[in-house]
């Protein structure tokens, strides 16, 4: 049996001094590693452990003093949306990796200039995918400084507990809240679970207020008049905000109707998602802002809500489109739906038909059409006008891509009569 050499202590009986030596030296030099980075700037970037136990590049975005004089990091995943950013551990960073703080003042220099560094470009390349195309830089930084640190972590609503994503500018009183727990019929939110169980007692509400305007199963839909209800709608806003970067908060909610998509069971209608309009559009907009809340996700909710505010245009007599400017994801979801349904009518459709016969059947603005049938090289200009080529191999192709359509709006359920202002 082969043997293992174990280190013997030496002729004055003490052990070989080369291991504890080599401990105590990379003992002093993290320390003095430590010293010389500690406390982390707001702006270096060092690596993090994330939730899957693996390191992440970082960007520190603000900073808070905690017991022992220590600090904790509020920190963006450069590789992850802002909706990931959240607060850390001072053992949770590796102080190897730590990078000096770049100076973003000195790399935007020149921002209202006519050339454009490639810092520039790529922040304005980001701003469009989280939603911001319609800020210059100096509004989006003004934005983002604003909205850097979530305030509430999390939000108890109906039989769900559910982390936040962004930043929603509640009441100077709720600043110290990590989470609130709101009402799920009325949308009153609290500091304290008591709170809300004292509340519930005297909440008559067992749905959103306003009229019912749709029910199919256990799903129905809600018309909130934002003039009537202000409240509700001020809560409904700040509520979206927690998981919609892009939003604009709008106190002034009477000029706002909202479409409230419930749930329903033996105990109340639970909000899934909404969507919001105004009353009176110039621009023909059906739609100025929609959610689908985390839990009800990945469940064809989002999809309803667009084609239910394309039937309503249908109803109106008027044809629609969403406020811009969109999202990249907001872009996807309305072209996905647009695809599916001008598609359908192209192939069940004898002979010709005209984009504006299709605005017509549709309710979709003849150039969100043109746009749709643009990307999917299914229209050609011949002799000065758009002649659509409908080949039925290719278009089984594209409605493959485009995937399911979601749920579906039975619109015999649809009991609504446009909005009209009361003398």
């Amino acid at each position: 049996m082969g043997s293992i050499d174990i280190p013997t202590a030496n002729g004055n009986g003490k052990s070989p001094p080369f291991d504890g030596a080599e401990t105590a030296l990379e003992s002093n030099t993290s320390k003095r590693r430590r010293s010389s980075v500690l406390p982390l700037e707001v702006g270096t970037r060092v690596m993090c452990r994330w939730r899957d136990g693996k390191y992440h590049p970082v960007k520190v975005i603000e900073r808070r003093k905690v017991h022992n004089a220590d600090y904790e990091y509020y920190v963006h995943y450069t590789e992850f949306n802002r909706r990931l950013d959240e607060w850390v551990k001072l053992e949770q960073l590796d102080l190897d990796s730590v990078e000096a703080v770049v100076d973003e003042k000195v790399e935007d220099k020149g921002a209202t200039g006519l050339k454009m560094t490639r810092h520039q470009k790529r922040k304005i390349d980001e701003t469009h995918v989280e939603g911001h195309e319609e800020l210059d830089a100096a509004s989006l930084r003004e934005h983002e400084e604003f909205t850097k640190v979530k305030n509430i972590a999390t939000i108890e609503l109906g039989r769900y507990e559910i982390e936040t994503w962004y930043f929603s500018p509640f009441p100077p009183e709720y600043n110290d809240c990590l989470k609130l727990f709101f009402c799920e019929f009325c949308l009153n939110f609290m500091k304290r679970k008591e709170q809300l169980q004292r509340h519930m007692k005297k909440c008559d509400l067992k749905h959103p207020p306003g009229d019912e305007i749709y029910r199919s199963g256990t799903l129905s839909m809600f018309e909130v008049d934002g003039k009537k209800n202000k409240v509700y709608g001020q809560n409904l806003c700040y509520l979206a905000k927690l998981f919609l970067d892009h939003k604009t908060l709008y106190y002034d909610v009477d000029l706002f109707l909202f479409y409230v998509l419930c749930e329903c069971d033996d105990r109340g209608c639970h909000m899934v998602g909404y969507f919001s309009k105004e009353k009176h559009s110039e621009e023909s907009y059906n739609l100025a802002c929609i959610l689908t809340l985390p839990p009800y996700q990945r469940k064809g909710y989002g999809k309803f809500l667009i084609a239910f505010s394309y039937e309503l245009s249908k109803k109106e007599g008027k044809v629609g489109t969403p406020e811009r400017p969109l999202s990249d994801l907001g872009l996807l979801s309305y072209r996905g739906y647009w695809t599916r349904v001008l598609l359908d009518i192209l192939k069940k459709h004898k002979g010709n038909i005209s984009i504006k016969e299709l605005s017509d059947m549709t309710a979709i603005k003849a150039e969100d059409i043109l746009t749709t049938l643009q990307s999917l090289e299914l229209i050609q200009y011949r002799k000065g006008q758009h002649v659509i080529c409908a080949d039925p191999k290719v278009l089984d192709r594209h409605l493959k891509a485009a995937g399911r359509g979601g749920l579906d709006v039975d619109v015999s359920k649809l009991i609504w009569t446009p909005y009209k202002e009361q003398s």
